[in-house]
């Protein structure tokens, strides 16, 4: 079984909307935070957005904030990541991670936070 999965990328035009799912299964289920990263072409991996699990906080990166938001449905154990406004900057793989360490003392921000990672799905926006 695998712990996360991703749905939801595709290709869109600039100023399109996307909206991508994670579900997380497993040990992964037992969740404190998950959060959306994603790696351009040639590019290390980036942190997007993330959700805490138990309360209502979110943070997005300055080059998202505005235009795509984070949420969860708890009883399904997923998140989603709406995405609009969409640039062809924002092309990549993204990938979700969830953290189950409510203790761990690493930034939310950091991918060293995260014990399990979904396969990704592309993204990919046309200009």
């Amino acid at each position: 079984q695998v712990p996360l999965v991703e749905s939801g990328g595709g290709l869109v035009q600039a100023g399109g909307s996307l909206t991508l799912s994670c579900a997380a299964s497993g040990g992964a289920a037992s969740t404190h935070l998950m959060a959306w990263f994603r790696a351009a072409p040639g590019k290390q991996r980036e942190f997007v957005s993330v959700i805490w699990w138990n309360d209502r906080v979110t943070y997005y990166a300055d080059s998202v904030k505005g235009r795509f938001t984070i949420s969860k449905v708890i009883v399904n154990n997923t998140i989603y990541i709406q995405m609009n406004d969409l640039k062809p900057e924002d092309t990549g793989v993204y990938y979700c991670a969830a953290s189950t360490n409510a203790r761990s003392g690493l930034a939310a921000v950091s991918q060293s936070r995260y014990e399990y990672w979904g396969q990704g799905t592309q993204v990919t926006v046309s200009s």
